[in-house]
């Protein structure tokens, strides 16, 4: 009976070493790509946070544990869109409900006139920014684009190049 509280333990070592080397592995990846996604560092952390805790819940049941990257990216991904439903609802009840609502002031700085390239990103839809940063900031094939948006290969080639067409024109309207 002792030899099978002596395995557990082992075996329970054994997962929190290797999460352990996950979370090093891949989260500073993970809290890239998240600030890319929100342009904000603290919502990043808290959404590539989520997003292992919600993956290490289930590192058990992966496949094939080598494609931990992958399933915490796209999981860093649907986090953040469906927080972006979530946000959506939200301002279309407050929308509706103004009159009830006090008005809330922003402490953040004015947005200044000149608008970089950081800027016209954040001004993406989501999905567009999405794919872009998907593309070219983690490097990913359109193939493996597609499947973490889950979409088909065109339309990640519609949402890059609009993508890139928006970028063009705000900067070169900036620099006219």
């Amino acid at each position: 009976m002792m030899g099978v509280g002596v395995r557990t333990v082992a075996r329970s070592e054994e997962r929190r070493a290797r999460l352990d080397e996950l979370y090093v592995r891949h989260f500073p990846g993970a809290m890239g790509l998240a600030y890319l996604l929100t342009g904000d560092r603290h919502l990043a952390e808290d959404l590539a946070q989520e997003a292992f805790v919600r993956l290490s819940g289930r590192f058990r049941h992966l496949r094939d544990p080598q494609a931990f990257g992958a399933y915490l990216r796209k999981t860093v991904v649907n986090l953040h869109l469906s927080g972006l439903r979530r946000l959506r609802v939200e301002r279309a009840y407050l929308e509706r409900h103004r009159a009830d609502v006090v008005e809330m002031q922003s402490d953040m700085p004015d947005v200044p006139e000149s608008r970089d390239l950081w800027g016209v990103l954040q001004s993406l839809p989501a999905r567009q920014r999405a794919a872009v940063v998907l593309r070219y900031y983690e490097d990913l094939s359109e193939r493996e684009t597609a499947a973490i948006l889950r979409c088909s290969v065109a339309a990640i080639k519609s949402l890059v190049a609009r993508s890139m067409a928006t970028l063009r024109n705000e900067l070169r309207g900036e620099d006219e």
